[in-house]
């Protein structure tokens, strides 16, 4: 893996200097008041997905202040090896769940902006420089996310090669320098200011545990209430979609797919047809598709937690923490 990320940096160096674009980490960034940037991954039973990213993340022309991981688990990585491609790496200790890491790296860190990344997340070189430009330029922007040019999530998922390729074809970046409004940011790579966070009280609900099914759309209209939420071209990248250990399998997920939904409508952070359509979906994939299910998804298990939750708001004893205890 390692000889394939290099080639990588060989062929994108050719491929910048063809079409006029920067070279592999040799590009400046010059401000009146330079944003301290961190990134931050949480990561759960992904040792080598996660090992294979940080190390392509030393791709980025400008380089983050803060890089913090937060393991589920001590042995969820290698952070010997880490600190080799980054010797500024930090890890952050937190029980296990998504939204419990990511609120344990927002209070590790003194960054004015986080970009979370999903631990096969392969953001493009200029990613951390359209964010400096993008949150110094719109002041107003709470949260944002960006372009994913190839997604792996709903399907098999997208080898390295793969996903090497896309961001290869892909070319320098010319997308227009222009904002669209969102709903949400896309949880494998939205950026937070964090001192909006910080000054409102604003974490992600530890109430939805373990994978967090639909947190960033959560904590997206949380702070919505306190600024923008936008989805800018400029920042381009590849979601792996990673069919891997550490992601909620079979009754759980199935169970969240519903319980999660109901739990923020009732919140005010979905609306009740977003809510509503959402599991209808869910219900009917996963139910049509238990007949000839994929390799990588267990669709009778998600249909059985879907009923499992079904069950529970009918008799008013639906919890999304219940799959702690499947």
């Amino acid at each position: 893996m390692i000889q394939i990320l290099r080639n990588f940096h060989d062929h994108y160096s050719r491929n910048a200097a063809i079409h006029g674009g920067t070279p592999w980490r040799e590009a400046t960034v010059t401000s009146p008041a330079k944003l301290k940037i961190a990134i931050a991954i949480a990561t759960a039973g992904r040792r080598e997905v996660l090992a294979d990213t940080v190390l392509f993340m030393r791709n980025q022309e400008r380089p983050p202040e803060e890089f913090l991981i937060c393991p589920a688990r001590p042995e969820d990585a290698d952070v010997e090896t880490l600190r080799q491609a980054h010797p500024q790496l930090a890890t952050v200790s937190s029980p296990v769940g998504l939204c419990r890491q990511r609120n344990a790296l927002m209070a590790a860190s003194n960054a004015d902006v986080m970009v979370f990344f999903d631990d096969d997340f392969l953001p493009d070189a200029d990613f951390l420089v359209e964010i400096e430009k993008l949150f110094h330029a719109n002041p107003d922007v709470a949260i944002a996310t960006g372009c994913v040019l190839a997604d792996g999530i709903r399907g098999a998922g997208i080898d390295m090669n793969t996903g090497l390729k896309a961001l290869s074809d892909a070319g320098p970046n010319r997308a227009p320098d222009r904002l669209s409004e969102v709903y949400n940011a896309y949880g494998c790579n939205m950026a937070v200011r964090l001192d909006l966070a910080r000054r409102h009280g604003l974490t992600f609900d530890e109430r939805l545990p373990l994978y967090s099914w639909l947190e960033d759309v959560d904590f997206s209209r949380a702070i919505a209430r306190y600024g923008r939420v936008v989805r800018s071209e400029r920042l381009r990248g590849v979601h792996l979609g990673t069919k891997k250990a550490g992601r909620s399998p079979g009754r759980r997920l199935g169970y969240s797919q519903i319980a999660n939904r109901v739990y923020i409508s009732r919140k005010g952070n979905m609306s009740l047809r977003g809510a509503l359509e959402g599991g209808v979906w869910n219900l009917s994939s996963n139910f049509l598709k238990s007949f000839n299910p994929e390799p990588w998804a267990d669709r009778r298990g998600r249909l059985v937690g879907n009923l499992l939750a079904l069950w529970d708001l009918v008799r008013g004893r639906l919890d999304p923490g219940k799959i702690e205890k499947m």
